[in-house]
Formats: C-alpha cells, sequence, structure tokens
C-alpha cells in the first residue's frame, strides 16, 4: 500500500477543507463508469447467487446432506462478503476515499478476513468430506454424519470471527508499526496495517489448510482413476448387484469431489495472489501501488461470486431448483419434496 503524499494547491481531496484529508484520485467518467459495473455487477451476483443456493439446499429435503449443508454455509459466507464488504470496497477502489469512518473500516476488515478464512475452512473440511467419501463410500454415511457436518460448520464459524476480532479490535495488528499505521491513514483512508508477525499467523492460517486441501485432493484424483480402471476391467454380465451399487455410488462420489476440487481451484486463483503480495509487502514497508492491491482485492472478492456460477455448471439439480425458486414454484405446500434428480440423465 503506497503513502498518501501531502496535497498540493490543485489536488482534489476526500474531505475538502479538512486538514489531514487524504488525496483523492478519481477516475475520469469513462473508466468510473465501468468500473463500477464490473464491481457492482460481482457483488450482486455474490449476494443473489449464494442466497440462490442457500435457498436451494434448505428447502428441498432431497438435497439435505452432511456436504451440502457445507456448502450452504459456505455460499453464507461468500453472501455475507457481497453484503458487508464488495459494496463499500467499490466504494473506497472507484473514489479512492473512504466515506464510512473508522470505526465501520474496522468492522470492514473484520468481516473482510472472518469470511475468507470461514470459505476456506469450509473448504477445507468439504475436502476431507469429498476424501472419505470417495475412499470409502459404503462406510461415509456413518463417518460423516449431519452431526459431524454440524461441527465443521461451527468450527469454520467460530474460529475465523474469533481470529478477525482479536486482531482487529485489541490494536494487536499495528503493534511497533504505530508511526506508519498513522501516516498511511490520513482522513478518508481505510488501510489497517498489519504487523509482521501477524502476516505470518495469517499466512500459516491460509496455507495450512490449502496443503491439507491439495494432498486430499490429488489422493482423491489418484483413487478415482483406480476405479475407474477397475469399473472398465468389470465383465457385466458376471458383476453382482453390490459391485453394481459400489460402482454407481465411487462415480457419484468421483463427480462430486471433481466439481468441489474446481471450486478450491478456483478459491487458490483466487487467493492466492493478495496473500502472497500480503507477506512480501510487510517486509517491503507497504510499498505496493494502491491501484494493485485494489486489483488483488477485487480478485479474491470475486472468488464469492464463483462459486454460485461452478455449481451451475456442474449441477443439474442446482439448474433445476434455481428455475423452482425463480417461477415461484417453491411456496407450494409439496414443493420441499420435488424431486430434483427425476428428470436428469
Amino acid at each position: 500500500m503506497s503513502h498518501n503524499s501531502s496535497p498540493s494547491a490543485s489536488a482534489q481531496l476526500c474531505y475538502e477543507n479538512v486538514t489531514g484529508s487524504c488525496v483523492k484520485t478519481p477516475y475520469s467518467p469513462g473508466p468510473r463508469l465501468i468500473l463500477y459495473t464490473v464491481f457492482a455487477f460481482g457483488a450482486v451476483l455474490a449476494v443473489f447467487g449464494n442466497l440462490l443456493v442457500m435457498i436451494s439446499i434448505l428447502h428441498f429435503k432431497q438435497l439435505h446432506s452432511p456436504t451440502n449443508f457445507l456448502i450452504a454455509s459456505l455460499a453464507c459466507a461468500d453472501f455475507l462478503v457481497g453484503v458487508t464488504v464488495m459494496p463499500f470496497s467499490m466504494v473506497r477502489s472507484v473514489e479512492s476515499c473512504w466515506y464510512f469512518g473508522r470505526s465501520f473500516c474496522a468492522f470492514h476488515s473484520c468481516c473482510d478476513v472472518a469470511f475468507c478464512y470461514s470459505s476456506l475452512f469450509h473448504l477445507c473440511f468439504i475436502s476431507i468430506d469429498r476424501y472419505i467419501a470417495v475412499t470409502d463410500p459404503l462406510v461415509y454415511p456413518t463417518k460423516f454424519t449431519v452431526s459431524v457436518s454440524g461441527i465443521c460448520i461451527g468450527v469454520s464459524w467460530v474460529l475465523p470471527l474469533a481470529y478477525s476480532g482479536t486482531v482487529f479490535y485489541t490494536g494487536v495488528n499495528d503493534d511497533g508499526l504505530e508511526e506508519l499505521s498513522s501516516a498511511l491513514n490520513c482522513i478518508g483512508g481505510c488501510q489497517l496495517v498489519i504487523n509482521q508477525f501477524w502476516i505470518w499467523i495469517d499466512f500459516l492460517l491460509f496455507f495450512t489448510p490449502t496443503c491439507v486441501m491439495i494432498i486430499l485432493y490429488s489422493s482423491i484424483f489418484l483413487v478415482a482413476r483406480k476405479q475407474a480402471k477397475k469399473i472398465e476391467n468389470i465383465n457385466s454380465k458376471v458383476e453382482e448387484l453390490s459391485g453394481t451399487y459400489k460402482i454407481r455410488v465411487a462415480k457419484r462420489e468421483r463427480k462430486a469431489a471433481k466439481t468441489l476440487g474446481i471450486t478450491v481451484v478456483a478459491f487458490l486463483i483466487s487467493w492466492l495472489p493478495y496473500m502472497i503480495d500480503s507477506l512480501i509487502d510487510s517486509f517491503l514497508g507497504f510499498v505496493t501501488p494502491s491501484y494493485v492491491y485494489e486489483i488483488f482485492c477485487w480478485f479474491s472478492y470475486y472468488n464469492s461470486a464463483l462459486n454460485p456460477l461452478i455449481y451451475a455448471l456442474f449441477y443439474p439439480w442446482f439448474r433445476r431448483a434455481i428455475k423452482l425458486i425463480i417461477t415461484g414454484q417453491v411456496i407450494k405446500d409439496s414443493s420441499s419434496t420435488i424431486n430434483l434428480f427425476s428428470k436428469l440423465a
């Protein structure tokens, strides 16, 4: 993050006639309209896309499963990013000023960090769920139950909220960097400084679950390849009924693992640039230009809008659920028991 230079006589300020105001660097009308359109589209997609995911899973009883409850909770985290983070970041990014006060700046940053780690923890637990489902599909229902899923959801919310609240509301994030924090945060700015200790904690909190997911999904795809080869070698005329059931279950679990694996890859691609830049920037004195920082931020924010698109692309049941919701058929008394898979190939 770059330092704010002293305002010149002709410079625009975030707050005119206010001593210590940040310098405003507005875009021209054309780029400004484009940026607002792109950012607003991401926020709207994050809000309504994830709302559709939550309504689909919670309304239709056929979708009530441990994995889907985790997906609904993940959608809730992405939905909250679209509600509490993206709209205000949109104004900050385009106007280059923060007009919402210092208190809300801390709250905004707290939500930003908390929901990021909540998404990450959800994805990590989902990868564990998929690993068990693919490697041992017949025993899986007794290992990963709804109650286990509930515990995972609780951990995925409580730990990130406790961590971000502790860091941003106790002031430990800028211990030893008070002078730099004061210099960076003029009136109309929202750039919370995080010292190297907490940057390292962030780094570990991000990459430890990331490594777990990479290892588990690598194992999943190795197992899936072995299962595919076994299926090819089975003579359909002599296979037993139990064997047929195992094949069907294995295929279903591999498909779900593949889709959720794509979700994980999308998350990593979206967040890695921001996390790596934050780590490097803390050792270089926060020299990343503000526009580069904003690009990395929005790259990560847009991840919250990607997941519903991934589900719509790979889950036929989600597309049918969206149709039922949009056409208003969910208000019927019997709508919760509709078979979303009956018309699927």
